[in-house]
């Protein structure tokens, strides 16, 4: 495991988006953007169960994870890590947090009937800056 750097936190501390890449069965890459947090040096996605990235990790557990400066999107960090974890526990709660850090809002506006949230915990094998 990879500790997150200053850089990184700084990054996914503030309202930068993510894209995350999963594999798809037949290999080939599959990108979302995402919300982005963390608990200490885990990193920290929130998806609905059933989405095709939550069905990817369930069969492969390696991702990728962008986050971008939303000033400049030229200076990120790049981060190569595994899903450790699949939790709904917190899950509803911490996608409203997400809601209110990036749109500025109390609950997360697009919840559908029926849907449930999940989080996923991701470790870092390699975190590359580029600034």
């Amino acid at each position: 495991m990879a500790g997150l750097t200053e850089f990184a936190k700084w990054l996914i501390d503030g309202r930068n988006v993510g894209v995350l890449a999963t594999l798809m069965p037949d290999g080939a890459p599959h990108l979302s953007p995402v919300y982005v947090d963390r608990d200490g040096d885990v990193l920290l996605v929130n998806t609905v169960i059933g989405r095709v990235k939550y069905r990817n990790v369930r069969r492969d557990h390696r991702v990728s994870l962008v986050v971008l400066d939303h000033l400049n999107p030229l200076q990120y960090v790049e981060i190569r890590g595994r899903v450790v974890e699949l939790t709904t526990e917190g899950a509803e709660e911490h996608i409203d947090m997400l809601a209110n850090r990036y749109m500025g809002v109390e609950k997360h506006p697009f919840r559908k009937p029926g849907q449930r949230r999940v989080i996923m915990k991701i470790v870092a094998d390699r975190v590359v800056e580029h600034r």
